[in-house]
């Protein structure tokens, strides 16, 4: 049986958005008021898996190591509260840096390999990103996008309603 999964972008959506990279670990605030709508759909059976665009590692401005650790502060979070994200896919390259990739959204390219490894059904999902191209990418691998502010709590009655239309 195939599963089902919340896609979701990280910073505006689980941490604090800066309107710039978040180059060091102590400026990444996990935003808590996400964990418990979201373990609400864990529960429902669906996987949480983050897509996220990390130009900055191209750039230089964090590394790989770094990301880790913000990216564990965020899984130990959730796991607090009984809730477990399956993977967090980045996409490190930047176009001024790396030239153009498959994965950087709005391309969809992470959703397509999150997909593929763990037999997600696009049809059952949604990604929940706080721009344009989180929408866009999720479209583009067959799934339904919700687009919020930046910081906006995530609406499980919304959520919900996406998934069943």
């Amino acid at each position: 049986m195939k599963q089902k999964a919340i896609f979701l972008d990280r910073d505006g959506v689980l941490n604090q958005e800066l309107n710039d990279y978040i180059c060091r670990v102590e400026d990444f605030k996990v935003l808590e008021y996400q964990i418990a709508p979201l373990k609400r759909l864990y529960d429902e059976g669906y996987l949480l898996i983050i897509i996220t665009n990390q130009g900055g590692i191209a750039q230089k401005r964090y590394t790989e190591k770094q990301l880790a650790e913000m990216h564990a502060i965020l899984f130990t979070a959730f796991e607090a509260q009984g809730a477990k994200i399956s993977h967090a896919y980045y996409c490190p390259h930047h176009p001024t840096v790396t030239g153009p990739c498959e994965c950087r959204k709005p391309l969809s390219g992470m959703l397509l390999e999150a997909i593929a490894t763990y037999d997600i059904d696009p049809a059952l999902s949604v990604m929940i990103g706080d721009k344009p191209r989180d929408v866009e990418a999720a479209n583009g691998a067959g799934v339904k996008g919700i687009l919020i502010a930046p910081d906006e709590q995530i609406d499980y009655q919304a959520v919900k309603d996406v998934l069943e239309s």
